[in-house]
């Protein structure tokens, strides 16, 4: 198969007029001006992701502006190259469908590729730890790095026979299909998590229910569960909170930074600020480092960062990935939040993304411009309703079912990203065939 290949670069297939460079509209082009709440989206560097675009990050421009900037247009098998910053400089998409018509943006460079080539295909071997880490070695500048279609068509590509290159494709594809998918139903427990935070702690809709005369299945719980809650509110500091609920401080709940001994110079896990998502509910990530200052925290607490823009970007997750009795530390920009039984983890982290928390400690940031922090003694302080401990153990029993089913949806996705990054540069160089590749994937065991 290895003989099949053909080695070439970029810039080879541009000048056999299979493939062409674009760079994004320059910056006098498109200002901050012409952005709107509606219309045509634009990529920029932030949406650039692992092979997709997160539509999450997309800012967009009206029609008129849109035609003006047409020759920027996207097409579906479009690749696009984030093209500077430090982090994201190297990272590809590859356009889909339904993304056509997007424009490219100012920090992208848009490779398009044309029939004799299958895209999806090199957008596999562009997003490849190896051509990635070739980027970042070629980019112009070490304190911003940056690329320029100079450096994009110096890439190495090896091209098999396009039967191969679509049937590897295809392949390595159903690998992101399934990521993505794990990804999804994540996001989907995290988000029904949340909303039932929302609607039991915060719009307290079992007692508005209860209140309106709603009895039995009408009140959408169990009726052991419907009954732990009350069916009258009464004033408060915080307005009406259903009765008999005391609103207190948070730290009668919940301690702020708790006091965990670690031995300094020996070695422990630790976690960066990166390695807190701003849309999931575990830490995404640690390493070993030897122990200095910072924050410390163990198994049922949880990460909350406390500097800008992370507080307000919502950087937040449980920590459930140590030994037991195993101490970890991290960011001196973490706030620790540990919960006191009957509060629970569960109800910790979804309290921490609360919008009422997050607006809490946003406001009682200070410092200087730029690194405003939130003080703990301030977050302390935040006044919360304090549910009856039985409810509170409910609501752990529901959320926590959907945390380990969170944790093992995560131990899949790392399953088989690590089984991707293994099969991808064999299949690229030619070293296995899609049809040892397929057995491995039916049994990992055989790598």
């Amino acid at each position: 198969m290895g003989s099949e290949l053909r080695h070439c670069t970029i810039g080879d297939l541009c000048d056999s007029g299979f493939a062409d460079l674009q760079t994004g509209p320059f910056g006098s082009q498109l200002h901050a001006s012409d952005y709107a709440d509606t219309g045509i989206a634009v990529v920029p560097t932030e949406a650039i992701r692992a092979r997709r675009i997160d539509h999450s990050v997309l800012p967009r421009i009206n029609e008129a502006k849109a035609h003006e900037l047409r020759r920027h247009r996207l097409e579906a098998g479009d690749i696009l190259f984030a093209r500077r910053g430090a982090q994201a400089t190297g990272r590809v998409a590859l356009v889909r469908p339904s993304e056509e018509g997007f424009l490219c943006g100012t920090g992208a460079i848009r490779l398009r590729l044309g029939s004799e080539v299958c895209s999806d295909y090199v957008s596999h071997v562009l997003s490849s730890p190896a051509t990635h880490a070739w980027l970042r070695t070629h980019a112009i500048g070490a304190t911003m790095p940056n690329l320029n279609k100079a450096v994009i068509r110096s890439v190495p590509l090896s091209l098999p026979p396009m039967a191969e290159q679509m049937a590897i494709a295809s392949f390595l594809t159903s690998f992101d299909d399934k990521l993505e998918l794990n990804r999804r139903m994540n996001g989907t427990l995290e988000s029904i998590a949340r909303a039932t935070f929302k609607s039991w702690f915060v719009d307290f809709d079992p007692v508005s229910k209860k209140m309106e005369g709603k009895t039995g299945g009408e009140l959408g719980l169990p009726p052991d569960l419907a009954g732990l809650f009350p069916d009258s509110l009464e004033d408060s500091l915080l307005g009406p909170v259903p009765k008999g609920w005391p609103v207190v401080p948070l730290s009668s709940m919940i301690d702020v930074n708790p006091k965990y001994r670690l031995p300094r110079g020996s070695d422990a896990p630790y976690v960066e600020m990166s390695g807190l998502p701003t849309d999931g509910a575990r830490v995404l990530k640690s390493r070993t480092r030897s122990i200095a200052s910072g924050s410390r925290f163990r198994n049922g607490d949880v990460l909350v960062a406390r500097i800008t823009p992370c507080l307000e970007n919502g950087k937040t997750a449980l920590v459930d990935f140590l030994e037991p009795d195993q101490t970890a530390w991290g960011s001196t920009e973490f706030l620790v939040l540990h919960a006191n039984a009957p509060a629970s983890v569960e109800f910790a982290y979804c309290l921490g993304r609360s919008a009422a928390f997050r607006d809490y400690a946003v406001g009682s940031m200070n410092g200087s411009s730029g690194r405003q922090r939130a003080p703990a003694v301030a977050i302390a302080r935040f006044p919360t309703v304090c549910p009856p401990a039985k409810l509170l153990e409910c609501f752990a029993q529901v959320v926590g079912s959907f945390v380990r089913l969170m944790a093992a949806n995560d131990r899949g996705r790392e399953l088989l990203s690590a089984l991707r990054s293994v099969l991808l540069p064999e299949l690229i160089s030619g070293d296995r065939d899609l049809d040892a590749a397929q057995s491995a994937l039916s049994a990992p065991g055989r790598l």
